[in-house]
């Protein structure tokens, strides 16, 4: 669609076209309204958000963020209006779309690949839980996120964001900038506009690294609140999908839809106070001195707003996080071949790579896989001996004390804390297909992702054109708490600027002699 068209078909429904820094993306909450007072219908609000995937995922700016679309996503929200006009609505997702990340099945004509040719032919037979959590809210699966490749877990020094399937995918504020990952595609797809809101997963920092970096929210729970069942796995003692969205308040939505009708069921909306950050106690976690002075004014304006809401800020000590480093890294390698293992073999017959072994056989004799960074990960973990082996046991145990007992709760338990804040991660550096992803990129999620404590991310400013975000960190099981804090923070800090889609930041001249930027956190 032409975008003076774009723009006029957006302003009708009270949407902004892609191109346009006019008003911001309404929240789910706003969009519900608009549908139950009949000034919008899901099938609307569907064709709207495909008209902005055709203007800025393959053309326009080329995002890259979707991998597919769901072909019955239409007459899917065809009958959700059908639905509402009949029965009424089943909550506030009721015709909501919603991106799943591609690793994540869904029974419908969209594969699962994890953005590997060797799943492209992966169409499951039944929905994860999470992706039929969402359905019976009455949300529209729009389609599929692109995704750094095998959930960024292939390569230690990989390209985040990129898969074969998907290509690259793009940051909407700077377009020759990282989206972190792996959850790539389910964050630029909602900061641009693309769907309402995303489901991603994490098992460090794939939700909360690439929230930060492209200015919205994202939650990874509590490990165990949702089930991992059906998402294509790396470690199960790590593992779990999250909400992603514009807003606190749509993660808040979205978690409520997630856990409904199950043992942990909870109205997380109903928790979100204004005053939830009054008489809180803190913990603030800092990078190390000096190495990231363009952040420190950002944080230190953001922990001036927590005080101003009324929380005490304790300053606490971070831990030497080499020895955790190295045992998740331990358990990590075991915990894939067992779980890549048991996927493979029990994906459908027409997926033809039925182990780890044969998958790196696949990639060999695949090309265009290898072309920007190898497998050396998927090496080592089929090399690896095994969840059975003693010292597998053992790194398990001390990764878990190191980055619970000894790491969290005694940070929290020492000090009296509620919960911890920090920098969830740097700036975002500019894209370097050679040599990977940046090696002195600093962040706070593997204290978090290992104990399998919840881990909110909310923009808190931005270093010229690029978001960064402010961790909430707590014990397990504080998703109200974190989620009440942060939207406490969020609205003192206000909201970002829409993406511009820069295509640089730099000169000609000064991206020639940048270095190039190597691994990501």
């Amino acid at each position: 669609m032409h975008r003076a068209m774009l723009l006029a078909f957006a302003l009708v429904i009270g949407l902004p076209a892609w191109s346009a820094n006019v008003n911001p993306e309404p929240s789910i909450a706003e969009l519900q309204a608009k549908m139950a007072s009949g000034q919008l219908s899901a099938e609307t609000l569907v064709q709207h958000y495909l008209e902005r995937i055709n203007a800025t995922n393959q053309q326009g700016p080329a995002l890259h963020a979707i991998i597919a679309l769901n072909p019955d996503a239409l007459s899917q929200a065809h009958a959700l209006d059908q639905e509402r006009r009949e029965h009424g609505a089943r909550g506030p997702l009721h015709g909501i779309p919603v991106l799943l990340k591609d690793n994540i099945e869904s029974a419908d004509r969209m594969p699962t690949t994890a953005g590997s040719l060797a799943l492209v032919d992966n169409f499951a037979v039944a929905d994860a839980p999470v992706a039929a959590a969402l359905r019976a809210a009455g949300a529209v699966i729009l389609g599929k996120t692109n995704l750094s490749e095998w959930a960024n877990y292939r390569s230690s020094h990989p390209t985040s964001g990129w898969s074969a399937v998907g290509g690259l995918t793009r940051n909407p504020y700077v377009l020759d900038r990282t989206a972190c990952g792996s959850s790539s595609g389910s964050a630029v797809a909602v900061a641009a506009g693309m769907a309402a809101a995303s489901i991603g997963s994490e098992t460090d920092g794939s939700i909360t690294c690439p929230a930060s970096m492209t200015g919205i929210v994202g939650l990874k729970p509590t490990l165990g609140l949702l089930s991992q069942r059906g998402i294509v796995p790396i470690a199960h003692s790590q593992d779990t999908a999250g909400p992603m969205g514009r807003t606190v308040a749509d993660v808040a939505l979205l978690l409520s839809a997630l856990v409904a009708h199950g043992a942990h069921e909870t109205d997380y909306g109903a928790g979100l106070d204004p005053d939830s950050l009054r008489h809180k106690r803190i913990g603030v976690l800092r990078f190390k001195p000096g190495s990231h002075p363009e952040m420190d004014q950002i944080y230190e304006r953001s922990l001036r707003r927590l005080r101003e809401a009324g929380a005490t800020l304790v300053e606490v000590a971070t831990p030497d996080s080499a020895p955790l480093e190295a045992a998740e890294r331990t358990v990590l390698l075991n915990e894939f071949k067992a779980g890549i293992n048991a996927y493979l073999a029990a994906a459908p017959a027409a997926v033809k790579t039925r182990d780890l072994a044969q998958l790196i056989d696949f990639n060999r004799a695949s090309p265009y896989e290898l072309q920007y960074f190898g497998q050396d990960i998927f090496v080592s973990a089929q090399q690896s001996p095994g969840l059975d082996d003693a010292g597998y046991r053992a790194a398990l145990e001390q990764s878990k004390r190191l980055a619970g007992a000894q790491g969290l709760d005694q940070m929290l338990q020492q000090d009296r804390l509620d919960l911890l804040v920090a920098p969830t991660t740097t700036a975002a550096w500019r894209v370097d297909r050679i040599y990977g992803d940046r090696a002195d990129a600093d962040s706070y999620t593997t204290l978090a992702a290992v104990a399998g404590y919840p881990h909110l991310s909310v923009p808190m400013g931005q270093v010229d054109e690029l978001p960064v975000g402010l961790s909430f960190i707590g014990p397990a099981w504080s998703e109200q708490l974190l989620l009440a804090c942060g939207y406490a923070f969020s609205l003192h800090a206000g909201p970002l600027a829409a993406p511009q889609y820069l295509p640089t930041l730099e000169t000609p001249a000064a991206a020639a002699a940048s270095p190039g930027a190597p691994r990501a956190p």
